[in-house]
């Protein structure tokens, strides 16, 4: 296995909804949330407007928009490939997609032993 394995990834639909809200907020981040007010939904923001301490974990882009996850929760994580989709509903608080009747939602499947040999132990 030669290629390299997304610890994160989106579906079509949330590829719209990120370009809708650039389109509108300009450049994005995202960062899993842990449980604290919106339980686990991952929260999108302008870039630069979540603060990113040195234990959060970088796991890669979504269309140009970082994905980041705190180091405790990616001790949970780690064997599982996070793929954001979207639903209908009201998104987290303090996201920018709250107000658009859709939400980001994180889905995942493990990673095969094969993957999980080619990924570091912790990016």
């Amino acid at each position: 296995m030669s290629h390299i394995i997304a610890r994160v990834m989106a579906t079509p639909a949330a590829f719209e909804l990120i370009a809708a809200l650039r389109s509108r907020h300009g450049p994005l981040m995202f960062f899993q949330s842990g449980g604290c007010c919106d339980g686990s939904t991952p929260m999108c923001y302008p870039a630069g407007e979540f603060n990113i301490s040195d234990t959060d974990v970088y796991l890669g882009n979504l269309d140009g928009a970082p994905f980041y996850m705190g180091c405790e929760q990616f001790e949970y994580w780690e064997h599982t490939q996070l793929i954001i989709d979207v639903v209908d509903g009201n998104g987290g608080m303090f996201s920018l997609d709250n107000g658009t009747g859709r939400r980001f939602l994180t889905r995942s499947r493990l990673f095969t032993d094969e993957e999980m040999a080619v990924l570091k132990p912790s990016p």
